[in-house]
């Protein structure tokens, strides 16, 4: 078997440590060569693309804003559209409003006057009844004596009354 001493050991570990410590350096500079190629390519393909992210949310954000300003603009068109509506039919109430009210004037004026006639009418026929019985009694008195040129004078009378009534 071989046997190691402290110096050995200590020419061992150090060719380690210089392996060990080549390696890591190495490890590094390959990351960083990666990362460069990787940054160099991103550069290159928005170069040759002319895509860019903030351009794009950008344009996208601009286009949100117009559609939002084209949908208000529609808002605003709509409202005024439905006050001009809103007062047309207003206005149309207001006109059946006063129809009705003329209406209802005409009709109560209807009413009076034929509350009117219904009173003359009543008057008229107790005129005639009046008559009737007036007429009745002078007939029955005048069979007694039986003039009739009384008869004449009677009903001259009647219809001079029906005249100055009516």
């Amino acid at each position: 078997m071989v046997e190691l001493t402290h110096e050995d050991f200590g020419r061992k570990s150090g060719q380690g440590l210089s392996r060990i410590g080549a390696q890591p350096i190495a490890l590094a500079a390959a990351t960083l060569l990666v990362l460069v190629a990787a940054v160099a390519a991103i550069a290159l393909w928005r170069a040759y693309t002319g895509a860019s992210p903030e351009l794009d949310r950008t344009l996208a954000a601009r286009l949100l804003q117009a559609r939002a300003a084209e949908a208000s603009e529609q808002l605003v068109e709509k409202t005024k559209g439905l006050e001009v509506t809103q007062q047309e039919s207003i206005d149309q109430l207001q006109m059946v409003q006063d129809q009705l009210q003329q209406i209802r004037k005409q009709l109560a004026a209807q009413q009076a006057d034929t509350k009117r006639l219904s009173e003359q009418m009543s008057a008229l026929t107790e005129a005639i009844d009046g008559l009737r019985q007036s007429f009745a009694s002078e007939q029955s008195s005048e069979s007694s004596s039986s003039a009739p040129s009384r008869h004449r004078g009677l009903r001259a009378r009647a219809h001079a009354r029906l005249r100055s009534r009516g």
